[in-house]
């Protein structure tokens, strides 16, 4: 359930009244440039073209080591990065740290890569928070499950599907929607490298965040189980390394493919596999074909000998990362929250979400390029106030698998 909240009204005065009162430039907050620098993957040396300034200045400006930034400055800087002057002017919460952040490739993934999606992680964060002070969200509910083996993780898989009202039966319809129902945000980062795949945050509303160069549903389903075998097994836990992706691997198989009901279907035969029956159990369960072969070889359906030539039938035939039918799944999968939140505020009072936009110090581009929705807004006026009292409103009615 998700219903909007009548604001004390004021937040409103004080963004108004900050909006409105000239700049103190002592009062800049370095952290906050380098922030939305790295939110928008720039380095030292491209905002310093932009602002005629030069790469040790900006690191300067960043690290407060240099006087303040004179008012044209400020605005040069707010300009070019996309924000409103008063971004740089109100401390910083604590932001994203790695320990945070489950990347399925932080071993290899550039460091100026992990930093762009700190910031962005970390701005998002505090768009969720802003929005979730208007809207009362789903609450988070994920538990939290310590594993030690193989065992302890498909128990882990199993009392989340019976924590979430999933059964232990039959497929799940929408991953999405069964993170969104737990309380997650789910969205993308445009114009990231593709060396990043699907991730999570640990935040107070957690954050999961898909990959857009990834086409196919079925992996993209195993990506979100995946993410939410780490929500819920690795909390506090760094993970990234083989030990805990195999720990997230087993936990997304075992929640997609519960055991009892996945062994009552998968074909048996004595040497060979049945390729015909495999692709009819994916149109049933939305898993990949690869990552059905692989479960049947974590139960012990298959030997080792079936297993590799299996795969090696799957590499051969150029299904090693797509196959036949990845996006034949009858049920959706694109992000539901965010958009539903902030259509309901701004069909409620029009002019809410430029008020919330305003109340983060963001340009419009960036904070749709943040939450990764657009909604309609009228044009930009003086007297569009922010989020005026109002009574609750119930803006999702059901976001449960």
């Amino acid at each position: 359930m998700a219903t909007t909240r009548p604001p004390s009204g004021r937040r409103a005065r004080e963004c108004d009244a900050s909006c409105a009162a000239p700049f103190d430039a002592s009062a800049f907050h370095g952290e906050r440039l380098r922030l939305v620098r790295l939110f928008h993957g720039m380095t030292l040396e491209e905002l310093g073209s932009r602002v005629a300034a030069t790469r040790q200045y900006i690191h300067q400006l960043e690290t407060a080591t240099a006087t303040a930034p004179t008012l044209e400055m400020v605005d040069a800087l707010a300009a070019a990065l996309g924000v409103l002057p008063a971004f740089f002017m109100m401390p910083l919460p604590g932001g994203i740290a790695p320990e945070h952040c489950h990347f399925r490739k932080q071993a290899t993934t550039p460091q100026s890569i992990v930093q762009q999606v700190l910031a962005r992680g970390t701005l998002l964060d505090l768009a969720v928070a802003a929005i979730g002070a208007e809207v009362d969200l789903p609450p988070v509910n994920f538990p939290q499950i310590s594993t030690a083996d193989f065992r302890e993780v498909e128990e882990a898989a199993a009392a989340c599907r019976q924590h979430w009202g999933l059964g232990l039966g039959g497929p799940i319809r929408s991953m999405t929607r069964v993170v969104e129902g737990a309380g997650a945000v789910v969205t993308h980062f445009p114009g990231l490298s593709e060396r990043v795949d699907a991730f999570s945050m640990h935040r107070p509303r957690p954050l999961i965040v898909r990959s857009t160069t990834k086409e196919s549903t079925v992996r993209l389903r195993f990506d979100l189980a995946h993410e939410c075998g780490h929500l819920v097994m690795h909390q506090g836990v760094e993970t990234g390394d083989s030990e805990t992706e195999a720990q997230a691997h087993r936990f997304a198989s075992a929640f997609l493919l519960p055991a009892r009901a996945f062994a009552a279907e998968f074909p048996r035969r004595v040497r060979y596999l049945d390729w015909t029956a495999l692709y009819a159990l994916k149109r049933r369960w939305g898993v990949s074909v690869r990552a059905i072969v692989r479960r049947a070889y974590d139960l012990e359906m298959i030997d080792a000998a079936q297993y590799r030539t299996a795969n090696i039938h799957l590499v051969r035939a150029g299904h090693a990362k797509s196959e036949p039918g990845d996006n034949d799944w009858h049920w959706p999968e694109e992000p539901e929250l965010l958009l539903a939140a902030l259509t309901a505020l701004e069909t409620e009072m029009p002019g809410s979400v430029i008020g919330l936009v305003k109340s983060l110090s963001l340009g419009r581009l960036a904070f749709d390029s943040l939450v990764g929705v657009a909604v309609a807004t009228p044009p930009v006026s003086s007297d569009i106030a922010m989020l005026s009292p109002r009574p609750p409103l119930r803006v999702v009615a059901d976001f449960q698998e």
